[in-house]
C-alpha cells in the first residue's frame, strides 16, 4: 500500500491534464472578451452608418438628380 501511495505521488500524468484545462479556460475567456469588444464596436459603427443613411436626401425622381428630363 505504501508503494502504491509513493508511485501515485510521483505520477505526473494528471498534472498535464490540469495544465490543458487551465490553458483552454484562459483561451475561452480571452475569446469571450474579444467577442464582446468586437460586438460593441460593430454595433457603434452600424448605428453611425444607419444615422448617416437616414439623413441622406433622396430625390423622388432619379432623372432630376442627373439633370436630364424625360
Amino acid at each position: 500500500m505504501i508503494k502504491f501511495i509513493k508511485n501515485f505521488c510521483k505520477d505526473e500524468d494528471g498534472a498535464v491534464t490540469v495544465d490543458w484545462v487551465v490553458l483552454t479556460a484562459a483561451i475561452v475567456g480571452l475569446a469571450a472578451v474579444a467577442y464582446t469588444q468586437i460586438g460593441d464596436g460593430t454595433a457603434t459603427v452600424s448605428r453611425n452608418v444607419g444615422t448617416a443613411l437616414g439623413t441622406v436626401d433622396t430625390p423622388s425622381d432619379i432623372n432630376t438628380s442627373f439633370g436630364t428630363t424625360p
